[in-house]
């Protein structure tokens, strides 16, 4: 049988290569999606300053619920922390016990900020910021000293020397560190440097144990490094601290795990980046199905003949499908080996392109083993089977005695199972859309509803198929028949050809309807976020700074006779229990902390519910899609995980209508600041006083005394965005992929269903048409697929476009970009006109008496 399928391949080389080319397309996106995986599950980076320590504790960065499943069955789910878990100085004594313990040094650190002596900001490696740390968690690390001395006196520091070359400072130099004050100028008393001589991933200051603790207040203990004494396993000595500890907060680290206690960034990014790859990962396998079994469905119909003359000679129905399917795991197999060189090109340009968009850091590293590339070619000839069985089975179910006749014209009409499985999936699909309907302000079931609708209506046209294209043969035809003799011959042939035709629409309508619905769900809530931003930022004034604004900046402002409010504004996330369709679940929600005098002055949220002025260390304010999605209310009491993992139990006492422009929680200032790793505000807000003169020249000079401060006249919408207009970059690349799917078969269709026309085109020229004449008749034939396709399409896109224009604005209108529409209608007709139209004059281009003869 594989001699057989493989005979077959060869003989029909171009039935084929659309198929080959789209599981290709899906082997490389596939491997790509599998190392991105593997690397946010292996997310590390090589220990620097932890690296001599043989055991390394720290805070365990992530927050683990526990809830109960639709079965009643428990279900743990965990969720990263953003911010760095801080640790208890007298967890060192608990591990200093344990046997085979040497010597137990705490890492205290924290993010500072330095300045030359001309007030310019030195910007730390890779734009990372610095970060403070004791002296005597040197010797934890692989830096040694290479001029100058360690720091004794209580104004010294040591900096690294790639740092000290971007401040243009060296030993005896001045420089200035600032925190959350003004800066202090501190004398630079010797250098350090790794001792291979690379560069370190992040910029380091060492300040002495005292220095560090009066200087840097906010500094914590990040990590305690465990010295092994001679002869002690680091595993063993790792697993006797665990056991010691027993505490579900720490995190007990040895070998690569070093790193990723002391690279913060890599980890959360890695968390992201597992959430990530599995969406774009599992959108391109839904989309894999759709597109080969069309392409598959094609083949076969176009070898009827062939499977006909195979039953009627008495092959069975079993060994027709073992044939098909080992043509298709034959395709998918080499497929597979030949597109996962590509995607390991394709993964490094996704890597660049996160890296852009702030997803994950610049230097991230990528995991590469066989597992992605096995995984790939594993799910891309399962997918190809799955296909190539689907398409083949009513074919293969012919009775020997029906064959020949059956083979020889397109079966009229939709079987049973079809019309009833579509009419089911129209029920359904109206069934979702007055669920989501009468879910009101629910965002995120409203979401999860407009998704699994456009899947459920794409599918519903697959099935109905014929139905569709001929009930768009009706409408459209008429305009036709009034182009004349070659509109007539185009109405007649789409009439007789309906189900050639639903091939040929149904990927178009996938195209338009996903693409539309991904791309303009992310307009409208870019839309709204960017409206409620600017409606809700009642301040004239904005202080802010790329790394962060001191948090004291905000008090001096409010002190000033000038302005009526002020607050600064600091952003972290929490982790909370969500319910979506019934299904509870951890989920991540942004947080802001603001002073609560200044909301309504500086700050409006448009409050629905509640008071915002009861803000304060035992209360917050949620928006009302955080409201819906927790269920929660006006007097209730919210349980939250902060940034760095820290319980609050919080009364609930507002609801919030701005949370898509702003956060989904608001909290008192003081309460999230305190459980950040920065301790910095992200911005500073001022309402001016009814007459404030000169406020605008007195807040310049109070912003030069923290360097890198600016004033501006508001908030900038794209940075507020940013995090938002990431995760859109995101769903334009599930778009690209779908275009790029869409394109190979909607071309591979359209040139199958062409190149079988060719002995229809040498009877039509025969019997005296002229070659324009067809040409006129199949661009024709191309308006009715296209009209079709971007029709319908954009018809089934409007549904779950409305769910998501009411979860964000309340309206059922989206934001629809005209130039967005039309690059993609624009796209798509460019597609299937070229699928149909290159086809064609190629077989004009052969003599009538020829094609008439030529073999199937």
């Amino acid at each position: 049988m594989l001699s057989l399928a493989l005979l077959t391949l060869k003989a029909r080389k171009g039935g084929f290569v659309g198929t080959f080319v789209a599981l290709l397309l899906g082997a490389a996106v596939l491997s790509a999606c599998g190392i991105l995986l593997e690397s946010g599950i292996r997310a590390g980076s090589s220990a620097e300053r932890y690296a001599a320590a043989d055991v390394v504790v720290a805070g365990r960065q992530e927050v683990e619920l526990t809830f109960k499943d639709l079965d009643g069955s428990t279900v743990k789910e965990s969720q990263p922390l953003p911010e760095r878990v801080p640790l208890r100085a007298s967890s060192a004594d608990r591990i200093t016990g344990v046997d085979g313990a040497k010597a137990v040094i705490a890492d205290v650190g924290a993010p500072v900020r330095l300045v030359t002596d001309a007030g310019q900001p030195v910007p730390g490696h890779h734009g990372a910021g610095v970060e403070a740390h004791n002296w005597s968690s040197l010797g934890l690390g692989d830096f040694r000293l290479t001029t100058g001395h360690a720091p004794r006196a209580a104004g010294e520091i040591v900096l690294d020397t790639e740092l000290a070359a971007q401040a243009g400072v060296g030993p005896g130099d001045d420089i200035r560190l600032m925190t959350t004050s003004v800066p202090r100028t501190f004398q630079v008393a010797g250098l350090v440097a790794l001792k291979d001589g690379g560069t370190p991933r992040r910029s380091v200051a060492f300040l002495a144990d005292a220095t560090l603790r009066q200087s840097v207040p906010e500094a914590s203990v990040q990590a305690f490094g465990v010295l092994a004494a001679p002869g002690a396993s680091p595993h063993r000595l790792a697993d006797a601290i665990q056991s010691t500890l027993h505490d579900d907060h720490l995190a007990v680290h040895t070998g690569e795990g070093r790193g990723r206690a002391e690279f913060l960034d890599v980890t959360v990014s890695g968390s992201n980046l597992v959430v990530l790859a599995a969406a774009i990962g599992g959108n391109v396998l839904l989309v894999a199905v759709f597109v080969l079994y069309a392409t598959t469905s094609l083949s076969i119909r176009h070898r009827r003949r062939e499977i006909a003359l195979l039953r009627a000679i008495g092959t069975t129905p079993g060994q027709i499908r073992r044939m098909v399917a080992a043509e298709a795991a034959a395709t998918g197999l080499l497929a597979g080996v030949v597109g996962c060189p590509a995607g390991l090109l394709l993964v490094y340009w996704l890597r660049d392109r996160f890296a852009g968009h702030g997803i994950v850091p610049s230097d991230f590293g990528l995991a590469l083993s066989p597992l992605p590339f096995l995984a790939a070619v594993l799910v891309t000839v399962l997918t190809a089977l799955v296909a190539v069985l689907s398409a083949a089975h009513r074919a293969t179910r012919i009775r020997p005695t029906e064959a020949l006749g059956e083979a020889a014209v397109e079966t009229p009409g939709l079987g049973r199972g079809r019309r009833i499985t579509g009419g089911v999936l129209l029920v359904l699909s109206a069934g979702i859309f007055v669920t989501g309907l009468a879910q009101d302000a629910d965002f995120f079931t409203l979401v999860g509803l407009a998704n699994s609708l456009v899947l459920v209506l794409v599918v519903a046209v697959a099935v109905l198929g014929p139905l569709v294209s001929r009930t768009a043969v009706r409408l459209l035809a008429p305009l036709l028949n009034r182009t004349g003799v070659t509109g007539y011959l185009a109405a007649a042939n789409t009439r007789a050809n309906v189900a050639r035709l639903a091939g040929a629409i149904t990927p178009l309508v996938l195209a338009v309807s996903f693409s539309s619905t991904v791309v303009f769900a992310q307009t409208t809530g870019l839309r709204e976020s960017a409206d409620q931003l600017r409606a809700g930022l009642v301040a004239d004034h904005v202080l802010t700074a790329p790394s962060g604004v001191s948090p004291d900046l905000a008090e001096k402002v409010r002190g000033m006779r000038q302005v009526a409010s002020a607050t600064g504004l600091v952003r972290s996330k929490v982790v909370a229990m969500g319910r979506m369709l019934g299904v509870q679940e951890s989920v991540s929600l942004s947080a802001q902390g603001v002073d609560p005098r200044a909301l309504g002055s500086a700050l409006d949220l448009r409050p629905r519910e509640g008071s915002m002025k009861a803000l304060s260390r035992n209360t917050v304010a949620i928006s009302t899609t955080t409201a819906s999605w927790l269920g929660l209310g006006v007097g209730d009491t919210a349980r939250l995980h902060l940034g760095d993992g820290t319980p609050l139990r919080a009364k609930v006492v507002a609801v919030y209508e701005r949370g898509f422009g702003f956060t989904d929680v608001t909290m008192d200032h003081d309460l999230l600041l305190a459980h950040t790793t920065g301790k910095v505000d992200k911005s500073v807000l001022v309402r001016s006083a009814p007459s404030a003169p000169d406020l605008t020249q007195a807040l310049s000079h109070l912003a030069a005394a923290y360097p890198g401060t600016v004033l501006r006249d508001g908030l900038a919408v794209d940075d507020q965005l940013a995090e938002q207009r990431a995760n859109a970059w995101v769903n334009y690349l599930v778009v690209g992929v779908i275009i790029a799917y869409t394109a190979i078969t909607v071309v591979n269709t359209l040139a199958m269903s062409t190149a079988a026309r060719r002995r229809e085109f040498a009877l039509l020229r025969l019997s005296g048409t002229a070659r324009g004449q067809v040409v006129g008749m199949m661009r024709r034939e191309s308006v009715i697929v296209v009209a079709a396709g971007v029709g319908i399409g954009t018809l089934l896109s409007a549904f779950p476009l409305a769910l998501v224009a009411m979860a964000v604005s309340g309206t059922p209108v989206p934001a629809v970009p005209g130039l967005g529409y039309l690059a993609i209608a624009g796209a798509t007709a460019a597609l299937a006109a070229a699928g149909t139209m290159l086809p064609t004059r190629m077989l004009l281009r052969i003599r009538p008496v020829e094609a008439i003869g030529a073999k199937e």
